[in-house]
């Protein structure tokens, strides 16, 4: 089985942005959205991909992704994916050994970063950066399939400071 194992955290400064290595623009959806799993299609840039997520809420969960026509993604996109489409912008950064993924989200969801490293194991040991924050890994709404229901632009003052 394929296995996502990842955390998320709040930036709590701008330190990262001088750390970039390269930028991606990001747009997705979601085909289905059920309490097992979620269907997305993404485009990366020039890049589609179709990906089946388990819904578990934590740091790992089963993943699978596929490749697909770059036209197909953008009309599933368009013709069936529910709203608000995601967009945002990942940025990496290397840090102690790992690539950190930061997304800068835009649209209905714009303000919203968060920062996620994926491990190579459950329990492995990673080095946690100045301005990696609050660690959100286990809060759903942080999870990007959770944003078309709750956008962040409708999250309260205290859910955005707080990670409540």
């Amino acid at each position: 089985m394929a296995l996502e194992i990842e955390h998320k955290f709040l930036l709590i400064s701008n330190e990262w942005r001088n750390l970039v290595s390269r930028s991606e623009v990001f747009r997705q959806g979601y085909l289905s959205n059920n309490p097992a799993a979620s269907v997305r299609v993404r485009i990366a840039d020039e890049q589609a991909t179709l990906n089946i997520k388990g819904m578990t809420i934590g740091t790992h969960r089963p993943e699978y992704e596929y490749s697909i026509p770059l036209q197909d993604a953008a009309e599933l996109l368009d013709l069936l994916c529910a709203r608000p489409i995601i967009e945002k912008t990942r940025h990496f950064v290397e840090y102690a050994g790992k690539t950190w993924e930061i997304d800068e989200f835009a649209g209905e969801n714009t303000g919203l970063l968060v920062a996620e490293v994926e491990l190579a194991e459950i329990g492995e040991h990673f080095q946690r950066p100045t301005w990696a924050g609050i660690d959100v890994s286990g809060i759903e709404r942080y999870y990007n399939v959770s944003l078309l229901k709750y956008p962040y632009q409708q999250w309260t003052a205290a859910e955005k400071a707080y990670g409540a």
